[in-house]
């Protein structure tokens, strides 16, 4: 590896362990991995922005972690990931909590193989991605994260099935998703109940002003 992009990737990581200092060797060395891979398949798949794979810790591996801010999910929590795309949020999700399991789930066959592909070199066992929608996905899950996929009442609709009714962890079960911009015309039908955080309130970075995490639970 070139020394320039050693740096480079040194910095990243030192990004990431800011603000997760309890990452293990292995979780540090599943995470350095992602530089490479990703690069490698963007040149084949378009899973991220060309412009935006320089920003691939900043952008999409950091901000997909943001939601193990709001939840340490407890070990045996079962996730499912709608619309994965390459895998974000569920594979830095599945690497900072390698005791969970987590399904990741998207329509379009070649973003899941480069899932599934950057799954299986990073040797990480507790995430399964599947070709599959929304709407034909029948299991129970703890929680279902989603990144930007669609508007919060749809996603609602679609997964509102798939959440499970045993709890297992500090917030009740539901759905946690990651946005941006403003939220209050798709928040608005769950107003009583929904939870919408502010990235910065864990993250300093210019990048992560007006974006949001949502919780919301699903009696």
């Amino acid at each position: 590896m070139p020394r320039r992009k050693k740096i480079t990737i040194f910095a990243h990581m030192k990004l990431i362990e800011k603000y997760f200092p309890e990452l293990t060797e292995e979780q540090k060395r599943q995470l350095t991995a992602l530089d490479g891979l990703y690069r490698e398949w963007n040149e084949k798949i378009n899973v991220i922005s060309r412009k935006d794979i320089d920003n691939l810790y900043l952008h999409h591996v950091l901000h997909s972690m943001a939601i193990g801010k709001l939840l340490r999910f407890k070990p045996g929590t079962q996730i499912l990931d709608v619309g994965t795309g390459g895998g974000f949020p569920g594979v830095p999700l599945a690497i900072l909590f390698p005791e969970c399991q987590f399904m990741l789930i998207d329509g379009t066959g070649k973003k899941i193989r480069v899932a599934q592909e950057v799954c299986q070199v990073i040797g990480l066992n507790n995430c399964t991605p599947v070709q599959l929608r929304a709407e034909e996905e029948k299991g129970k899950y703890d929680f279902v994260v989603s990144r930007a996929v669609m508007p919060l009442p749809d996603l609602v609709r679609l997964v509102k099935k798939n959440i499970g009714k045993e709890q297992r962890n500090a917030l009740p079960n539901g759905i946690i998703c990651l946005k941006g911009g403003d939220l209050q015309e798709e928040t608005k039908p769950f107003k009583r109940i929904v939870q919408t955080t502010s990235l910065s309130t864990w993250f300093s970075e210019e990048w992560f002003k007006e974006k949001y995490c949502i919780y919301l639970p699903i009696s």
